[in-house]
């Protein structure tokens, strides 16, 4: 059976998307492996073993286009709320507050947030199928 166990962006501007994602998310520098033209960066919150890896390729001067293939990350928190509230005190990029109905019923209670680069991390109040 198949354990994921990361998923990599790439990004331009090491310490601006570490800064990011630490105060954003509170990930932390699990592993950083350098090579002579690119670096990756493996981070991980204390809660889970998965991580994101950023990978910064040294000479890389244009920043990166994510594409129309990339969708999101998704994480969980207890108070989205408060997140949100949080991300504008931070002046972190977050989207407007949102629900998602199905059948009537609340399946999520959600904002977008965006790092550095561009790429969309979805934020979900914990609960139901996102518990």
């Amino acid at each position: 059976m198949a354990k994921p166990v990361h998923s990599m962006i790439r990004v331009l501007d090491e310490a601006r998307s570490l800064d990011f994602y630490q105060r954003a998310f509170g990930l932390e520098i699990a592993d950083r492996i350098a090579f002579p033209d690119f670096a990756l960066i493996y981070l991980r919150h204390p809660s889970s073993p998965f991580e994101l890896e950023l990978t910064v390729n040294f000479d890389r001067t244009e920043p990166y286009a994510p594409g129309d293939g990339y969708g999101h990350l998704a994480v969980v928190v207890d108070d989205v709320a408060g997140e949100h509230a949080r991300f504008a005190q931070e002046k972190l990029t977050a989207g407007p507050l949102r629900e998602l109905n199905h059948d009537g019923k609340l399946l999520a209670r959600f904002f977008f947030a965006t790092d550095p680069d561009g790429y969309k991390i979805e934020v979900i109040q914990k609960g139901g199928r996102f518990a």
